[in-house]
């Protein structure tokens, strides 16, 4: 046996040494148990399944174990195959694990010589049909045949299946990739990653129901925890705890790496919409706070266009429209405006039917802010703005906000549900929550709108709005007519 023939059968064995010796680098202490436990004697159906906080390099560990599959594996005329997937599509699969196996290639010249690599296929260039590492995809509405299609292609005594962002994967995938272990395989490996995103998907599924199959490694940012990630600031992982607790669900889910205990995916209850439309906010929190109007606009069909007010902690009765048009709207707007001063107008401009309503009010001298539902959140945490709003609308409700008591706004304010995309809160769509209600939630859109900026006192100017506060409003209805 050569010298190099004996070090590939070293690092066959120990993913660690492989790392440490090809890569010239020292993994975590949480990376350290993973690559171990994907390692060890020879075993025909290995399967390593990470349950990981946010950011903390799950992707590099696959990666990892994918070079160190492709390398060490094998015998004359056997050669190792595999296929990579993302829970979240080719885009997410590209951007991350596939991104990750190209920057390690490039540090280990043994590995740039002997492995030619595309944004489709890594494969041997001296067997380049029988020893390759696959890029895969399937469609969100795949069936079982469709998602095993994608998993086909690995007969070899050495195969192998990476799965990155398996949270929210269906179980289907798991049941598929296990068939590269019914083919007289001699060393095969499944090594999965994902956050606790979802009671519902692959990696709940693994870690449960299919435990004693798994070595599950738990990745956290906990800062009592010695095997903490370094990735994930300790600071901003001491601070979210403090300030939401460790039970809270995005806490539990992002930087614990926990399954939340309840209630995981809902964004209010009935109690919590209840409690605030029968609470009474007064005082300060009201009477020093921002007068704003929330604008959903719709013209025709069965959505509404809502004029949501509020002012601090207390939302007022809003007012529905049907089939007007962009002129009567913002005549609406304007009148509220000019009757109650309000200091802020958000109006969804999503769709391009609130563009004429802006329009208009500009005409009009006004100072309307455009919000886009799908656009950038201000705080990263949240996948697009819409997320956000909702986000802040819960908070405040579960907080101390006081609602108008109208039966629609119970159930479009319990309705949605979320989950996260890449490590961010994202609200569920709303075609999926107007398909489940039978109608748009546009009460619910209307109130989010008042949330797009951050709060403000009374009296403060935004740029571009010259208009001043106006008095305090508690009982009276800024759109009565007299």
């Amino acid at each position: 046996m050569t010298p190099a023939q004996s070090k590939i059968r070293e690092w066959r064995h120990s993913p660690l040494q492989f790392v440490r010796e090809l890569f010239k680098t020292e993994p975590d202490e949480w990376q350290k148990d993973a690559l171990d436990s994907a390692g060890g004697e020879i075993s025909a159906r290995r399967r390593l399944g990470m349950r990981a906080c946010t950011g903390p390099g799950k992707s590099t560990v696959l990666a990892w174990i994918g070079w160190q599959r492709l390398l060490c594996f094998g015998d004359i005329g056997l050669h190792p195959k595999g296929i990579a997937l993302s829970g979240q599509g080719r885009d997410n699969l590209r951007d991350n694990l596939w991104s990750e196996l190209a920057k390690w290639r490039a540090r280990a010249e043994i590995l740039s010589a002997a492995f030619d690599m595309n944004q489709d296929v890594i494969r041997a260039r001296d067997h380049k049909e029988t020893w390759f590492l696959s890029a895969r995809s399937y469609a969100k509405d795949a069936n079982a045949e469709a998602i095993g299609q994608s998993l086909s292609g690995l007969h070899s005594p050495y195969p192998f299946v990476l799965l990155d962002e398996i949270g929210d994967m269906p179980l289907t995938v798991g049941q598929k990739a296990t068939q590269i272990f019914t083919g007289g395989t001699v060393d095969g490996l499944i090594a999965v990653a994902g956050n606790p995103t979802s009671t519902s998907g692959l990696l709940y599924h693994i870690c449960t129901s299919e435990r004693e199959l798994w070595k599950i490694i738990t990745i956290t940012a906990d800062p009592d925890d010695p095997k903490r990630t370094p990735r994930v600031d300790i600071e901003h992982a001491r601070e979210q705890i403090r300030i939401n607790g460790r039970t809270n669900p995005w806490v539990m889910a992002t930087i614990l790496g926990e399954f939340p205990e309840q209630g995981f995916n809902t964004l209010l209850s009935v109690a919590e919409v209840e409690l605030a439309m029968n609470r009474r906010a007064e005082g300060d929190a009201v009477s020093r706070a921002q007068k704003r109007l929330g604008v959903d606009c719709a013209r025709f069909g069965d959505d509404r266009t809502v004029i949501f007010p509020r002012q601090g902690l207390m939302a007022f009765k809003p007012v529905e429209m049907r089939g007007a048009r962009t002129h009567e709207i913002a005549a609406r707007v304007a009148m509220a405006k000019s009757k109650w001063d309000s200091e802020a107008e958000f109006v969804d401009g999503s769709g391009g039917y609130g563009a004429g309503v802006i329009d208009s009010l500009i005409q009009a001298g006004h100072s309307p802010v455009e919000v886009q539902f799908g656009g950038k959140a201000i705080d990263p945490r949240y996948y697009n703005k819409r997320s956000e709003m909702a986000f802040l609308t819960a908070n405040w409700i579960k907080r101390a906000g006081s609602l108008p008591k109208l039966p629609e706004l119970v159930k479009e304010l319990t309705a949605p549900t979320y989950t996260f995309q890449n490590g961010k809160f994202m609200l569920e769509p709303k075609e999926q929550i107007k398909s489940r209600l039978g109608f748009s939630p546009d009460y619910a859109d209307a109130l989010y709108l008042t949330f797009a900026w951050p709060e403000m006192p009374g009296r403060f100017i935004f740029p571009g709005q010259e208009h001043q506060a106006g008095k305090t409003l508690h009982e009276w209805d800024p759109f009565a007519s007299s």
